[in-house]
């Protein structure tokens, strides 16, 4: 049984344009059925979520998400990732946890990007140093290759260990709000619980990717930043109700669930796209277990076409 452990390490720019073009061939299939749960301790949480896609298969992918690991020189992210057949049920492969979760959450923003972004961007910040953001810088390179990246972390050392990956691509910015304004993309990967970027920085043509906040109690941009843009998702069953980036300005009366002008699911109808060089454009990564699917099977095909499986 194929592993795939060690195998794609390259995340070469054309595996990346690749893995985004099967995303949207998986939106254009039939519809995935999904489900999540969450057991939290604390600040701990157990997050598992399944998809069923007729035709592509089956997967469990279980995520333990311990903030604190940091202090003990571990991952603060880990877990396992399992695909079955979809003809039988039967466990085709364990693939590298790491390597699904790095591939789909930079796939899934990559792909949102490159239909909302203005496609002369050529700033993009990072905000946040940990291994989303790396990959990140990865996968917005293949995309934009004449873009100058820059990161925002808060702790200063973190932002300048990505710098220093990045020899000569990727600058520390000290200050967020001079950062988000003079970007034209803005990619935030944080575990933040309290909104980090602030609408009143935004400015006309800028697109806004949020992609830490999991949970229904955290969120990384405010009010007035959704206020602003016209705002997209991977997916609205796994986001809209679930994750509080959007929950709370919902409840709250801010914006209303009819404001989420498409998700992944509209490709095809082209209402997945920018409407203007002007506009703002907001994109949630939910990041939810259909994509997780959609992107075990990606590298599963990948490693038995090069004859590794």
């Amino acid at each position: 049984m194929p592993t795939a452990r060690g195998f794609w390490t390259c995340w070469s720019a054309r595996c990346r344009l690749a893995l985004t073009e099967a995303l949207a061939a998986g939106h254009a299939g039939p519809q995935a059925e999904v489900a999540d749960s969450f057991l939290y301790r604390e600040r701990d949480t157990l997050l598992t979520r399944a998809a069923w896609i007729d035709g592509l298969g089956l997967a469990v992918k279980a995520a333990t998400i311990f903030p604190g690991n940091g202090a003990r020189g571990l991952p603060a992210v880990n877990g396992g990732m399992m695909l079955f057949d979809d003809a039988n049920g039967v466990l085709e492969a364990v693939i590298d946890f790491h390597l699904v979760t790095k591939w789909k959450t930079a796939g899934d923003s990559l792909l949102a990007a490159r239909r909302l972004a203005r496609p002369d961007a050529r700033r993009i910040l990072i905000v946040g140093a940990g291994s989303v953001a790396r990959s990140l810088v990865e996968a917005y390179g293949a995309a934009f290759p004449r873009a100058e990246f820059a990161v925002w972390n808060r702790s200063p050392e973190g932002a300048r260990a990505l710098a220093a990956a990045f020899p000569g691509r990727v600058r520390v910015a000290p200050d967020l709000a001079a950062a988000v304004n003079e970007a034209d993309i803005i990619a935030s990967a944080t575990m933040a619980t309290e909104p980090l970027i602030r609408g009143e920085w935004l400015r006309p043509g800028q697109h806004l990717d949020l992609i830490g906040a999991y949970r229904p109690d955290m969120r990384e941009a405010d009010d007035a930043a959704l206020g602003r843009a016209r705002i997209f998702v991977d997916s609205r069953a796994t986001t809209i109700g679930h994750i509080g980036e959007l929950k709370i300005p919902i409840a709250a009366g801010v914006i209303a669930a009819g404001d989420v002008v498409a998700d992944y699911g509209d490709l095809a109808s082209g209402r997945f796209r920018r409407e203007s060089d002007a506009e703002i454009t907001l994109f949630k990564n939910g990041g939810g277990a259909h994509l997780d699917l959609m992107t075990a099977r990606y590298i599963l095909d990948a490693v038995r076409a090069a004859g590794q499986g």
